[in-house]
């Protein structure tokens, strides 16, 4: 069951992170729950954070530096 829940979260961090590659916006964020939606979060910064060399891109009203 854990490994089961680990791939789900997985998968969700692996979309996320090719929409972060591919310059959509956070809000295009398909999940609900708050865990895959964390997981789909997270790629999604990873991938925005290596486009910009280092820095997050400033999103509607929210800015991290990394």
């Amino acid at each position: 069951m854990k490994r089961q829940k680990r791939d789900r979260l997985e998968r969700a961090r692996a979309k996320g992170y090719q929409a972060g590659l591919a310059g959509r916006s956070k809000e295009a964020c398909p999940y609900m729950q708050a865990d895959t939606r964390g997981y789909w979060f997270g790629g999604w910064r990873d991938a925005s954070q290596e486009q910009s060399g280092g820095e997050l891109l400033v999103e509607e009203g929210t800015a991290a530096i990394v």
